[in-house]
């Protein structure tokens, strides 16, 4: 018997949800009515565009706690990680700026580069787990940095981080403190206000939202330079005609994730727990299992089986997995969130992340058990045959 492919790699993108199609299509020119005017034009077909935004943003910003006139839209997750970083350092003498030694390479590459401008960097230690380890996080405080960036929920491990309280300490060690949660939004609650941060980033594309839309939520006392100059949209601080298909998917997909989120937590998390339970029985080591994390995400590896050949003999069998963050699958260094964990490189190389979604079934995780299962087997042959 054969069987569809299964993909298992949602932390990375995800399809497109049919309702949110439904409601880009008609800016697409491919369904009546047809719509394509451009929002800063002052005619009907402007107008249409401009509140068909209006209503995108109150979507986004409904679905975080915030304000619409904080929402600021950005082509994706990297852009609205790059417009804080570098827009708010654009408006201060150079200082500390701090981000957590597990961040996305689209924080850890901005702070770089802040770095080579003039700015001290301070990566910020994590425990076993991947958690930001409190003794430094206080030697951070002690040492006033200006900007910290912590990501919400770790791309590869699901690790969620305590944000509110670090946020807090932040604003009193008077640093302006901005938090990832492009892999959060649709998994567990999030809340602008009750985080207590100055600016949350959010991706489309991760909730079954278009690729090409993301937000920089932004509290509006904050104030950035553009890094893209032009004609003044998006409060100024991004230029550029709006893509309105996309910003309209935008909008749904949040308002569309939310609605499911708490039963699919629960139905994904259950998933997770039986998978990560034979994995366990299969001899894995499952990375970050005692601390908090996103219900969907498991991140393992079998000692002496190398991550890269597994995800290629999982997908010639029909499953879709990933050896790590897929922005930076191009690079053969072992995961940097597991070397900053202090997991050992020969192990971290072995690294394979499932991540389910809303299409994933339990026959799904069951089937990849035991495709798991014999492929691990036949690399262990295989390596103890050339041994």
């Amino acid at each position: 018997m054969s069987f569809a492919p299964v993909y298992l790699d949602w932390n990375a993108t995800t399809p497109l949800d049919p309702l949110v199609r439904d409601a880009m299509l008609p800016w697409l020119a491919a369904v009546e009515p047809i719509r394509f005017g451009n929002a800063s034009s002052r005619h009907e077909y402007g107008r249409q565009a401009r509140a068909a935004i209006d209503e995108a943003r109150a979507r986004v910003a409904a679905a975080v706690g915030a304000h619409a006139s904080e929402v600021v839209f950005t082509s994706g997750g990297s852009e609205a990680n790059n417009l804080f970083l570098k827009g708010a350092a654009a408006t201060m003498k150079p200082a500390l700026v701090a981000v957590s030694a597990i961040e996305h390479p689209c924080v850890r590459e901005p702070a770089r580069q802040l770095q080579r401008a003039g700015w001290t960097l301070h990566e910020i230690a994590v425990d076993a787990q991947g958690r930001i380890d409190s003794a430094d996080w206080q030697a951070l405080l002690d040492a006033r940095p200006r900007l910290v960036s912590v990501m919400l929920a770790n791309n590869e491990t699901g690790v969620l981080q305590d944000i509110a309280p670090m946020a807090a300490s932040a604003r009193a060690a008077g640093a302006w403190f901005h938090t990832d949660a492009v892999q959060a939004l649709g998994k567990v609650e999030l809340d602008f206000r009750a985080l207590g941060v100055h600016a949350m980033t959010l991706s489309a594309h991760k909730l079954g939202g278009p690729l090409g839309a993301g937000a920089l939520v932004l509290d509006k006392r904050v104030e950035l330079s553009p890094l893209i100059a032009g004609g003044g949209q998006e409060r100024g601080l991004r230029s550029g005609t709006e893509n309105v298909a996309a910003i309209v998917g935008f909008g749904v997909a949040c308002e569309r994730a939310v609605a499911r989120r708490a039963d699919e937590a629960g139905r994904l998390g259950a998933l997770r727990d039986e998978l990560e339970a034979a994995l366990v029985a299969l001899d894995a080591s499952v990375f970050s299992a005692g601390a908090p994390r996103l219900p969907n995400t498991v991140f393992f590896a079998v000692r002496d089986v190398d991550g890269e050949t597994l995800v290629g003999k999982l997908d010639r069998a029909g499953f879709a997995a990933a050896s790590g963050s897929a922005c930076s699958s191009a690079d053969p260094e072992p995961s940097h969130t597991l070397l900053a964990m202090g997991v050992a490189p020969e192990l971290a190389r072995g690294a394979v992340r499932v991540s389910l979604g809303r299409d994933t079934t339990a026959d799904d995780v069951r089937r990849f058990i035991e495709t798991f299962a014999r492929v691990v087997g036949e690399l262990k042959n295989l390596a103890s045959v050339a041994a």
